[in-house]
């Protein structure tokens, strides 16, 4: 779980923080995980040259601070992401995300979601924005 605070917790309990740029796993449990993306070269806007598409489930994402964009659909339709809104993207729908240098945003998905059952397709991108 991210970077875990040592604090005088009760049993049970485990409370972390983000500590790394781009993607992070904060938690894992049985078929889940939670995760964070924050800034990095691989989320900026002009590097988005790729959408990714998973075969097996949906994924969620909540735009927590900053400002975050999906592009969705074959195209890459941007839809600019509003903080606290569940955006879910489907399965077997393509789509990528760019973030803003303080941008977080939490994802949940299954825990097995990956290479192994996800396609991947170049994209033209954009330089806009």
């Amino acid at each position: 779980m991210g970077q875990k605070e040592e604090k005088n917790l009760p049993e049970g309990l485990e409370v972390g923080d983000v500590s790394k740029e781009g993607y992070e796993v904060l938690v894992r449990y049985q078929n889940w995980r939670v995760a964070v993306i924050t800034y990095g070269e691989m989320f900026d806007r002009k590097n988005i040259r790729r959408l990714e598409s998973h075969r097996e489930t949906d994924e969620v994402f909540v735009l927590m601070t900053g400002k975050a964009t999906l592009f969705i659909g074959r195209e890459g339709f941007p839809v600019d992401m509003e903080p606290w809104k569940i955006c879910n993207v489907k399965r077997g729908v393509w789509h990528g995300i760019c973030v803003s240098a303080d941008a977080r945003v939490l994802i949940c998905e299954n825990e097995d979601t990956g290479p192994g059952n996800t396609d991947y397709m170049d994209w033209a991108g954009t330089d806009a924005g």
